[in-house]
């Protein structure tokens, strides 16, 4: 990731974070609307699951410059989620609901630039995860 990629980034979650409560219920209202079977995936409360997501977002957020440091801990992640049934194919739409919400969220203030950038971040992400939870345990 550029250092323009990453600022985008960054800056944008700024805007995000006081409405995080928000975005929260926004992401996951589009990931059931988009795909109502991921639902039986989540057993606890919603509001926890919103917190605990919106909280893993920051982090990486706020690491993106030091990727290095957060790799361990996505892997470690893309392997718990296999274990809560989750599938390759689900990675595509919760990055088309993630991106979906920011839109909502930041308004014109996400811009094609910024969106290209959160597409980036999120490709990583999820293939880091997917690549850890396909290696044989």
């Amino acid at each position: 990731m550029t250092p323009e990629k990453i600022k985008l980034v960054q800056e944008s979650w700024i805007k995000v974070v006081p409405i995080s409560e928000t975005a929260a219920e926004l992401f996951y209202g589009k990931l059931f609307e988009l795909d109502p079977s991921l639902k039986s995936l989540f057993k606890g409360d919603m509001k926890e699951q919103g917190r605990k997501l919106m909280s893993i977002l920051n982090t990486a957020v706020n690491a993106l410059d030091k990727l290095d440091t957060i790799v361990p801990a996505v892997q470690d992640m893309g392997r718990r989620h296999l274990g809560y049934g989750v599938k390759d194919e689900h990675y595509d739409t919760v990055g088309e609901a993630l991106i979906w919400t920011l839109d909502a969220g930041l308004k014109d203030d996400f811009t094609e630039d910024t969106k290209g950038a959160w597409i980036e971040v999120y490709t990583l992400v999820a293939d880091t995860m997917k690549e850890a939870a396909a290696e044989p345990a």
